[in-house]
Formats: structure tokens, sequence, C-alpha cells
């Protein structure tokens, strides 16, 4: 029973590890978007706006990344031995 729970948990913490990457590509894919959207803005402020708000989703999205992973490899090292 008790190692049913523990089957049970590990598969739910990759899941929401899995998840938490994909959503992580997709922050990123759109800070890309923010970003190259700096090209057709009208005056300055649009222009630093939208590179700081890219460079926000680009950090959420990459620590997203980064963290998913290193979640997938530790529960990948575990799962092994």
């Amino acid at each position: 029973m008790l190692y049913q729970m523990e089957t049970e948990e590990y598969r739910a913490k990759l899941k929401s590890a899995r998840i938490n990457q994909a959503l992580g590509v997709f922050i990123l894919f759109f800070s890309v978007v923010v970003m190259i959207a700096m090209a057709f803005t009208d005056t300055r402020v649009q222009m630093i706006t939208d590179l700081v708000a890219g460079g926000v989703l680009f950090a959420i999205g990459g620590g997203m990344i980064l963290k998913s992973r290193k979640t997938i490899k530790s529960y990948s090292q575990t799962k092994t031995h």
C-alpha cells in the first residue's frame, strides 16, 4: 500500500513537471513574440514597455523550463535506483 502511494506521488510530480515544462516553452515563445513587437511600436515608451514585458516573460519561461528539467532529471534518477 505504501509503495502504491509513493508511485502515485511520483507520477503526479513528474506529470506536474512536464506540464510546467510545456507551459514554460509557451511563455518563452510568447516573450519572443512580444520582443518582436518592439519593431512595430510608435514611441520609445512603447518600445521600452515591450522590452521589459518580454524580458520578464523570458525569465519566467526560462525559469520554469530549467526547474522542470531539474525535477524530471531528479525523479528519473530516483526511479532507476
